[in-house]
């Protein structure tokens, strides 16, 4: 049982983490900045996404973010901040850049074509958790989605694990990847580790380091010298059974 005096220590602590519309719409946008490019957005991008009139609001904003916690400034870095935590209300779409796949519903079976060029090759599972072997041999054809490019090359991979279900993937899903070996911070890529593992995550550059974020809360994201990555395409699309 709280006595008195911790009741109010704790009473405190609540109030002073409860966020103001405008605090926590500029925390979400500056987290989905830093997750989209790697760098913080400036004071006139943030003023310019809450529509205020100046920047001292944001600057008030920001101090408020800091005092409780959610975020903190680089030293000897210019607009440079980090966020360290998000509010228990914010959504998955508030916390990840929303990724919307293109979700082919009602199984393979019911798409049919009579084009084998329009066919993609399955190269067996890819895992949106923990590492497997790299991608495999073909196993099966799928038909190519209608609304996908034909001038690229495609194939497809059977999803295991839950570490990206808060970016609409789920396990046992066939995901569509189109070949690349470069992909924009922020996009979903297969992703090969020490030429051996194959991984689906979300990529993100800095410096001399490269991350690998699920879309997933109960994962970590981990963390990679630039030579031990390779990206071996990019998600455009999925089926799913239903």
């Amino acid at each position: 049982m709280l006595n008195q005096k911790n009741f109010c220590r704790t009473y405190l602590y609540d109030i002073c983490s409860m966020l103001t519309k405008k605090q926590k719409n500029l925390l979400l946008f500056i987290n989905k900045k830093l997750r989209a490019s790697g760098v913080s957005p400036s004071y006139e991008e943030m003023k310019e996404s809450l529509n205020l009139k100046s920047k001292s609001g944001i600057h008030r904003l920001i101090s408020a973010l800091e005092e409780r916690g959610f975020i903190r400034r680089l030293p000897h870095k210019a607009r440079a901040l980090e966020v360290i935590k998000l509010p228990e209300t914010a959504s998955a779409n508030d916390i990840y850049n929303s990724f919307s796949p293109s979700v082919i519903k009602g199984g393979l079976d019911q798409e049919k074509s009579n084009d084998e060029n329009s066919e993609i090759p399955v190269l067996g599972k890819i895992a949106a958790g923990t590492p497997v072997e790299a991608i495999q041999n073909e196993v099966s054809r799928i038909p190519l989605p209608v609304n996908l490019e034909k001038n690229g090359e495609y194939f497809g991979l059977k999803v295991e694990g839950d570490s990206m279900v808060e970016a609409g993937i789920s396990e046992g899903d066939t995901v569509i990847i189109k070949k690349t070996d470069t992909a924009e911070n922020g996009k979903i890529v297969v992703a090969l580790i020490d030429n051996h593992e194959a991984m689906l995550k979300r990529i993100r550059r800095k410096g001399k380091t490269i991350a690998l974020e699920s879309a997933n809360r109960n994962y970590e994201t981990k963390i990679f010298g630039p030579d031990r990555v390779k990206v071996q395409g990019i998600l455009v699309s999925l089926y799913r059974n239903f």
